[in-house]
């Protein structure tokens, strides 16, 4: 069986902010205590987009990967590391490339948008049309069970799944795989062999996925068969054969989104953040001049919380008992816009104080942050070999 292991990345884009850190950075500290946890810089996906300036991505790699440490990311809990010094990611991304239909990726959402909304770029390039497949290969090198993502990213995932599926379907072939599968079967027992069976059909025949999801637990459950066998006995329910390269699960969590200082997402390209590094008086200054709901233009003007960009920092920020106190003061005019956005000041500057004195111990260590990727390297580059080993073996790539 596969280890149960989380996978995810991010551009290197320099310094995060609390639209990073509440979107991604909060979630990724509190898996890497429950699961295998592997977190890369996607430095080789920085350059699908940014390929004609490519002189900041080291500069912003380092920058990046000390916010994360900052933050609580702990090489010690998770394996933290540059996609680029992987080159089993380049390798399986060329090999699932051999398999992949054209027109899979042309229909990924994002391809058309991408190019809608970055009409000053030149993206009519291989590279960027095989985004998604480098995104497939990057988690499936790792084998990587669970990858966490928000409900409006499901769908991103899905390709990676049909990439899997067709690998295993095309190179899952094992001699005597059907008999490995009922010899399995016996071993289950009569009444849970015959369970197995009944659900088998009820997927194969009909479709339905709620006795896929069944046996499978049947499986899992199973105290009389080895790891080995359950996996046969998992690639035996689809017709998959022997599963190579298993199919990654979203791993839906609550985000916090945040919102920006002009209204719109947070972002680094829009300028609208707030960056972990970001002293108190800047932090007090941006959010002061945050707009507010535009009918409140005098103070004794009412207004509604729900039409304000500053009320969704309170969503992330503020307990139950002062958003009560903001909505009430806002809809009967009580409380004035400065007034409502300084426990949100006050808690922003709380929760980066933290953050920046470990940043500050940190860049006082020259040679960390390298030392930290240089071991996370090594460590992924050992589990993606051993991806690759089954992966040629299985598309008949001689080894000499």
């Amino acid at each position: 069986m596969f280890k149960d292991r989380v996978l995810s990345g991010m551009r290197p884009t320099g310094f995060m902010h609390i639209g990073h850190y509440h979107g991604a950075l909060k979630n990724w500290i509190k898996l890497q205590s429950e699961h295998e946890c592997f977190y890369f810089v996607a430095d080789w996906h920085a350059l699908t987009s940014h390929y004609d300036d490519p002189r900041v991505i080291e500069t912003s790699t380092f920058d990046m990967v000390t916010d994360w440490l900052a933050a609580g990311l702990d090489p010690n809990q998770s394996t933290i590391f540059l996609q680029s010094q992987v080159p089993q990611h380049a390798e399986l991304s060329l090999l699932l490339g051999m398999i992949t239909p054209l027109g899979w990726l042309e229909r990924v959402p994002t391809y058309k948008e991408q190019q809608e909304n970055l009409k000053e770029k030149d993206l009519t390039t291989y590279g960027f049309l095989g985004y998604p497949l480098m995104q497939a290969a990057d988690i499936l090198v790792y084998r990587a069970s669970k990858v966490p993502v928000g409900e409006d990213q499901v769908s991103h995932l899905e390709i990676t799944r049909e990439i899997a599926r067709r690998f295993n379907h095309i190179y899952g072939r094992e001699s005597g795989f059907a008999e490995k599968a009922e010899a399995a079967i016996k071993k289950l027992g009569g009444k849970v062999g015959k369970q197995y069976q009944a659900l088998k059909i009820a997927f194969n025949q009909d479709g339905n996925a709620e006795s896929l999801e069944q046996a499978k637990a049947l499986v899992m459950a199973a105290g009389s068969i080895s790891n080995a066998e359950k996996e046969t006995l998992l690639g035996f329910l689809t017709g998959a054969r022997r599963t190579i390269l298993p199919e990654p699960q979203a791993l839906l969590t609550p985000t916090s989104k945040v919102i920006g200082l002009d209204g719109r997402k947070m972002s680094k390209s829009y300028g609208n953040g707030i960056d972990l590094r970001e002293t108190p008086a800047s932090v007090e200054q941006k959010v002061r001049r945050m707009p507010t709901d535009p009918a409140r233009a005098r103070r004794n003007d009412p207004g509604d919380p729900d039409k304000c960009p500053v009320w969704t920092l309170h969503q992330v920020y503020s307990s139950d008992e002062t958003r009560a106190w903001v909505r009430q003061g806002c809809t009967t005019a009580g409380i004035g816009c400065l007034e409502c956005k300084q426990p949100v000041i006050d808690a922003i500057n709380a929760e980066l104080a933290p953050m920046q004195a470990r940043i500050i111990e940190i860049e006082a260590k020259p040679g960390y942050v390298k030392e930290v990727l240089h071991d996370g390297c090594a460590k992924a580059r050992r589990v993606a070999e051993e991806t690759m080993l089954d992966v040629r073996s299985a598309m008949g790539l001689a080894k000499v």
